[in-house]
């Protein structure tokens, strides 16, 4: 699984859906320190938070996962 590209597919959903990565974060009820973690630490988040992070910016958890392009495949 490649970590970075999950903080970075994050932003970028934010960015398209208007709303910063902190009220994401805050409405999916992920730590705020989430993003930090995931780009410096390399931490895998689990598959409640991806689940919760998904449900909240409208795509699916492979398109969060790098595993295609498009947000609407298996969602």
């Amino acid at each position: 699984m490649n970590v970075p590209i999950i903080a970075e597919t994050i932003r970028k959903m934010c960015k398209l859906r208007g709303v910063s990565v902190k009220i994401a974060l805050e409405s999916a009820g992920v730590n705020r320190n989430f993003i930090y973690d995931v780009e410096k630490r390399q931490s895998c988040p689990s598959a409640e938070v991806l689940h919760d992070l998904a449900d909240y910016l409208n795509c699916s958890v492979d398109y969060l996962l790098g595993r295609t392009d498009n947000p609407e495949v298996n969602k």
